[in-house]
């Protein structure tokens, strides 16, 4: 029984993005692996930005950071 465990940002992934996840990491598994399909488990974990970090900052304020410097760059 195959169990995936993906961790994602919570910041506009939408139902359908997440299905095609789901089906594409299934369809690996089955072809490279040969797992079954009705025995594999996929969960995705959606993460709000301000409960992930890297680099000692939260994800909220790096991207925030990063979209200034975006807008500031197309002035």
């Amino acid at each position: 029984m195959p169990y995936v465990n993906v961790r994602i940002t919570r910041d506009g992934v939408t139902r359908e993005q997440k299905a095609t996840v789901i089906a594409e990491i299934t369809d690996t598994l089955q072809r490279v692996l040969g797992k079954k399909p009705e025995l594999t488990h996929v969960v995705i974990d959606e993460i709000d930005t301000d409960n992930w970090g890297f680099a000692g900052e939260t994800t909220t304020v790096v991207r925030a950071r990063e979209s200034a410097r975006r807008n500031d760059a197309d002035r």
